[in-house]
């Protein structure tokens, strides 16, 4: 990344966002890299955050959400770290969709390193943005900063999956604070990955059970894939894993598929966006 691909906004410049430049402690400056225009900034956006290390269900909700969101026209914007903020982005562009990531460190940093594959995708139709110049390195106090950021750009903050004291909630809070409407994902019980999403929910948050809940807001519909445009065997599987989630073994005894078109029909699925795989069990797609 060089130098001239770092674009630098403050907060008087027509694409520094008038959602951001209205929170209680703006940053004095934006710095932007990645192909996006720059008025992505501007567009209509939700915030998606949540555990790093999260659940499998949490990846998978985040994903599918993050999708349909995204394929409805709206921007989606997280903080690029594992677990629900990379699930986020990564949804957002298989839908085609745009996505910002939100640094805590300098602009030149993909962090963590493991996600420089994932800033790469991102910098191709989005943008990734920091309050922090060129070799600022990562502190832990920069990303509950970096948080007031990812919540000022948005008009809605979507908590996927947190525990009691996850720095989503954090994120949250910020929202909270500017008057912006928060949405959280109800979880079991009896996870503690879901104590944060369901302490959220006693204090008001809307609950988010499908991605309508959040395009209501804006007066967006879903945009879905035809269920008429699947095979008659992809329709199958997805009506099986409407009753919950299974393995391809399950599925096969279930269904009564033989090995080569279930696998075609799976590939079909997730390629159409419809269900995912993770730790080798596959889910309808939220």
């Amino acid at each position: 990344m060089t130098r001239s691909a770092i674009r630098r906004l403050r907060p008087r410049d027509s694409a520094f966002s008038p959602l951001l430049g209205a929170i209680h402690d703006p940053p004095p400056q934006l710095y932007v890299r990645g192909d996006g225009e720059l008025e992505l900034l501007t567009r209509a956006a939700v915030a998606i955050v949540g555990a790093r290390a999260c659940s499998a269900y949490g990846r998978s909700v985040a994903r599918s959400l993050s999708r349909e969101l995204a394929a409805a026209g709206l921007v989606v914007v997280s903080g690029m770290a594992r677990g629900i903020d990379g699930e986020a982005h990564r949804g957002a562009l298989e839908a085609g969709g745009m996505t910002v990531a939100v640094l805590g460190c300098g602009i030149d940093r993909d962090y963590p390193a493991a996600h420089a594959e994932l800033a790469s995708r991102i910098g191709e139709r989005g943008l990734i943005v920091s309050e922090y110049e060129e070799g600022v390195e990562p502190a832990p106090w920069r990303f509950p900063a970096r948080n007031r950021i990812i919540a000022g750009l948005c008009e809605v903050t979507l908590v996927v999956e947190a525990r009691e004291r996850s720095g989503a909630l954090i994120t949250a809070d910020f929202a909270l604070e500017e008057g912006r409407d928060v949405f959280a994902v109800p979880g079991e019980i009896t996870s503690s990955l879901s104590a944060g999403t369901n302490a959220l929910l006693r204090l008001g948050a809307i609950p988010a059970t499908c991605a309508g809940d959040v395009l209501e807001l804006f007066d967006l519909l879903p945009v879905r894939p035809s269920h008429t445009d699947l095979s008659a065997t992809a329709q199958a599987v997805l009506a099986l894993l409407g009753d919950g989630p299974r393995t391809a073994d399950e599925i096969a005894h279930a269904a009564e598929i033989e090995s080569a078109p279930l696998s075609a029909s799976l590939m079909e699925l997730e390629l159409a966006g419809r269900i995912t795989l993770e730790d080798g069990v596959y889910r309808a797609a939220v």
